[in-house]
């Protein structure tokens, strides 16, 4: 069962192409189905589109804007919609919403990384509905067609989720386009993505308010499952879609190989150019081997030069290493921090920190 599930929004099934405004039943019918969903105690991150629509209706334009100036204005004038349109729906049962813009950039620096994962986590934990969007008006060659769907892919890695649902304007992937062929069928469950099914996809969408289509969303899929995410395709259309995917399940599943926190340990296990050391008190290594966190107050030595978000090797008074991951401080940080508790760090350093020093699952043993 999952119960970290990124839900994807597209432009088409958000925005009224006559109006260019936000469809507020469905979206109110949406809401109403990821409540239901937050109550049996899943978290729920969404990613939406269609910032870019509703600006283009606001501004006047009869078409999303072909010169980026414009569809960066569009974004701007849009996005304000676009949160004020989830507000709204969310409000009526209490619930409090976020708003995270990203680029491709947020998501390569390591660095930028930790910082959209650490808030998306503080925001969860605080029972609030992280609601994350292209940043459109600073991006340049990340604004083309299909980038939402890829954005909750990779928001599902960022997120360590169970379950990417990319909402779409067809039930699921089909043996042929069934818009055009009687004979085509629908393909429930993809155990993996190769030529013949990537074959299947069809061109990428290029009109109307939403882009990409179901080939940027089998590409969607194909990184999610890599990186531990399954993946459902299925119809956005109508009121509670959601609501119906839990009861009839139709669409098309895309299991993942394993879990994401699984590919996240082999992908630190294999790490090979640690930018340090700390060596750590007998209490602190077997805290860490039972499965806990490392905390400051169990380093005892600091070595070598690093940054947050830098591999670093553990190792015991022996001088063996049994250990390693990513780090939440700098070396200056860890060496001024080290053998204290957590809750003394914003007095020490000046400015409030994280928690730990090197969280549970951003470590392996050795």
């Amino acid at each position: 069962m999952a119960n970290r599930i990124v839900v994807k929004i597209g432009s088409s099934l958000l925005v009224d192409a006559a109006s260019a405004t936000a469809k507020k039943a469905w979206l109110a019918a949406l809401a109403e189905d990821i409540t239901s969903l937050r109550s049996t105690g899943k978290e729920i991150i969404i990613v939406s589109s269609g910032a870019i629509a509703l600006g283009s209706g606001a501004m006047g334009l009869q078409s999303r804007p072909d010169k980026l100036e414009e569809a960066q204005a569009a974004a701007a004038v849009g996005q304000f919609r676009l949160a004020g349109a989830y507000e709204t729906v969310f409000s009526l049962y209490d619930t409090i919403v976020a708003q995270l813009l990203l680029t491709l950039g947020d998501l390569e620096s390591r660095a930028r990384y930790l910082n959209a994962r650490n808030t998306v986590e503080t925001l969860l934990a605080r029972n609030i509905i992280p609601i994350i969007n292209e940043n459109d008006t600073v991006a340049t060659g990340e604004i083309r067609f299909g980038d939402n769907d890829r954005l909750a892919a990779r928001v599902g890695h960022l997120c360590g989720a169970d379950l990417v649902i990319l909402l779409s304007d067809i039930d699921g992937l089909y043996t042929r386009d069934p818009r055009t062929t009687e004979e085509a069928e629908l393909i429930p469950v993809v155990p993996e993505l190769n030529a013949d099914i990537m074959a299947m996809a069809g061109p990428a969408a290029t009109k109307g308010t939403g882009t990409g289509g179901m080939v940027t969303k089998l590409m969607a899929a194909s990184m999610a499952t890599d990186g531990g995410c399954s993946v459902i395709i299925c119809s956005g259309t109508g009121a509670h879609p959601l609501a119906k995917l839990s009861l009839k399940g139709v669409g098309t599943y895309f299991p993942a190989k394993s879990s994401p926190l699984a590919v996240r340990k082999r992908w630190i296990r294999g790490l090979m150019a640690p930018s340090g050391l700390l060596q750590l008190d007998s209490g602190a290594i077997e805290a860490i081997k039972k499965g806990a966190s490392l905390l400051a107050a169990g380093v005892s030595v600091v070595e070598g030069k690093f940054d947050r978000g830098d591999l670093v090797t553990l190792m015991g008074a022996d001088k063996q290493p049994f250990a390693q991951g990513i780090v939440s401080y700098n070396s200056q940080e860890t060496d001024k921090i080290c053998g204290r508790k957590m809750q003394e760090v914003a007095e020490i350093l000046g400015y409030s920190g994280r928690s730990v020093l090197m969280h549970r699952d951003d470590l392996v043993l050795l």
